[in-house]
């Protein structure tokens, strides 16, 4: 009995050591994206035309500014014109100051970015009755 219990033991050894090990790692296959890149216009359309709906509730005005700041880039003024005529059309003032100080933020360490999007913006601020953060004294803070 144990000498049959060897032979099998040392028969499924061998079996083993004939086989060698299986590899399993996954096939590597890469996936890509079949639609066209979107231009800087259609880009900027496309922000253009969100902010510029009729139907547009609060909801959307915050989800759209967050969505747009998380991009990795400073946003036009032309949106950012939209988007703050969109915050007065809600009746939104502080929603107005957080786009605003969000762009600043953005801008980072290019000093000369937030000063030449404010100027684009300025008569679009007279018009809305909008301050910027400085205006406000909020930028100390």
């Amino acid at each position: 009995m144990f000498s049959a219990l060897i032979r099998v033991s040392a028969a499924g050894i061998r079996n083993l050591a004939r086989t060698g090990p299986q590899c399993t790692a996954p096939l590597v296959s890469r996936c890509y994206s079949h639609a066209k890149a979107e231009t800087d216009e259609e880009f900027d359309a496309r922000w253009v035309t969100y902010f510029s709906k009729p139907s547009l509730d609060d909801w959307e005005l915050r989800k759209g500014v967050n969505t747009l700041i998380g991009y990795d880039l400073v946003p036009e003024p032309k949106i950012l014109d939209s988007a703050l005529r969109a915050c007065r059309r809600l009746n939104d003032l502080a929603s107005a100051v957080r786009i605003l100080e969000a762009v600043k933020d953005k801008s980072g360490p290019h000093k000369e970015i937030y000063p030449y999007l404010i100027q684009e913006l300025r008569p679009t601020l007279m018009e809305l009755g909008i301050s910027t953060p400085e205006e406000l004294g909020i930028d100390k803070v």
